[in-house]
Order: C-alpha cells, then sequence, then structure tokens
C-alpha cells in the first residue's frame, strides 16, 4: 500500500495527536524551549491530563497553568490530584479563551482544530510563545527550534513559501538525507519510549517524509535520489509492503 493510506489505516487519534501522551521529558523539553517561568500563564490545549501544567507551575514556576481537554473523565482525574497554580478546563480549544496566555503548547495535526485556531493566535498579545511538535504552525516562521520543539512568537510572522519554511526549521541552506535522519531520530526519541519496538520505523517513514518534502520543494541537497533513499524506501517497501516512490514528483 501507499504510504498515505498506511497513515490512513491509523486511528485518528494517534495522527491527530489527541491520544497521545507525551512522556515526561518531551513535556520538559516544550516547556523549557517555551522559556516557561515566572509571571507565565501558560495553557496546554489538549492536554490529556495535569502534567505539563504541574511541570509548569511547580518545576518552571509559572504564575499560572491552565490545561483544556475534550474528555471529561481525563479532566475530572486531572482535578483531583492538581497542585496549586493548577487549572483544568474541559472544551474545545478552539473555543476555549486563552486570552491572557503568554506560553501555549499545542501539539495537534488535525486541519480542522489548527486553522481554527491560527486566527486565535493571532490575536494573543504580543510576545506570546506558541509551541508545536515537528513543524511550525502553518505558513509561519518560527521563532526558535530546538527540534522537534519548534517556537513561533507574536505577532506571528509569515513564511513567503514552504522552502523557506522548511530550511528555517532545520536551519539550513539544503536539506540532504543525513540532516532528515537526525532530525527524525530527535523526533521519535523524544515523543516514543526509548524501548519501543518501533522506533527505527517509525524514524525511517519520518526521514523519507522530510527529504522527499525537501526534493519536491527544490531544497535537497544534491541532484537525484542518494542511496541511502533508495535503500530505505526498498526496505519499506520489501519488509512492510509500504511504497514511498510515487511521493517523488515524476513518481507514479
Amino acid at each position: 500500500m501507499r504510504l498515505e493510506e498506511y497513515l490512513g489505516s491509523l486511528p485518528a487519534g494517534i495522527m491527530s495527536g489527541e491520544e497521545v501522551a507525551l512522556p515526561d521529558s518531551a513535556l520538559r523539553g516544550a516547556l523549557g524551549a517555551l522559556g516557561v517561568g515566572k509571571g507565565d500563564v501558560f495553557y496546554h490545549l489538549g492536554c490529556r491530563d495535569a502534567r505539563g501544567c504541574a511541570m509548569a507551575a511547580g518545576e518552571f514556576g509559572a504564575s499560572k497553568a491552565v490545561g483544556i481537554d475534550l474528555d471529561a473523565s481525563r479532566v475530572e482525574a486531572a482535578r483531583a490530584g492538581s497542585p496549586p497554580g493548577v487549572e483544568m478546563r474541559r472544551g474545545d480549544a478552539r473555543e476555549a479563551d486563552i486570552s491572557d496566555a503568554t506560553a501555549v503548547l499545542f501539539w495537534f495535526a488535525d486541519g480542522d482544530v489548527v486553522s481554527g485556531m491560527l486566527p486565535r493566535f493571532g490575536r494573543l498579545g504580543d510576545g506570546c510563545r506558541i509551541a508545536t511538535l515537528w513543524g511550525p504552525l502553518p505558513g509561519c516562521l518560527p521563532d526558535l527550534v530546538r527540534f522537534p520543539y519548534v517556537v513561533s512568537r507574536t505577532p506571528l510572522r509569515p513564511a513567503a513559501d514552504l522552502r523557506e519554511q522548511l530550511l528555517a526549521v532545520f536551519g539550513v541552506g539544503c536539506v540532504d538525507f543525513v540532516t532528515a535522519w537526525e532530525h527524525a531520530e530527535r523526533y521519535t526519541k523524544a515523543v516514543q519510549p526509548p524501548d519501543a519496538q518501533n522506533n527505527r520505523f517509525v524514524t525511517i517513514i519520518q526521514a523519507l517524509s522530510i527529504w522527499i518534502s525537501a526534493k519536491n520543494l527544490g531544497v535537497a541537497c544534491g541532484e537525484g535520489v542518494p542511496e541511502p533513499v533508495s535503500a530505505y524506501m526498498g526496505i519499506l517497501r520489501n519488509f512492510y509492503g509500504i511504497e514511498t516512490a510515487h511521493l517523488l514528483d515524476g513518481g507514479e
């Protein structure tokens, strides 16, 4: 099957990020990239539980930490054990009042959620930091990258095109497969348990996705398809039955 068919077969909650619980190390990494500290009002949108908010208030010194999640049972469970300075709210991130936010953790792949939040982020006070994982807010240039954590600051800066956005995230003049692999591995290590059996599989898919995107945008280093890319495409095809060659411009 084609890669997009495989991804489409996965549970929607996993693909959107709604059913993925970030490990403590990833939450700390995001809070560190955001620079959360004394005086900050931190929001975790789609928080699942209060761990990120508890860290923001307890370890990082935020004045206020608010978690928002649609799942009522999660919210009630988190409220029961939340430390001082942490507030849990049940609701849709697209409708929640986040007007006092100075730092936001936002990890959604659902296009409807992202498109609904972009105008709201644009109305936040100047200097508010918004952290995403893997990629920046659509159409925006990042202000700080500690991959896989990408931070944008309001007022949001528009990117001229996807080329400018991609190169800004990876901090290079062109993307080779070494860069693609290193960044894919950072993402896998950040969001997956270290002993997860599918870590290498996830890294292969992410690395190929990065390099193919760069190639199609005209910002990959060199000409043609490098040997490592061909080799990993072959591994996915021969061992997992997943096709990726068609994703290259001119592929079938």
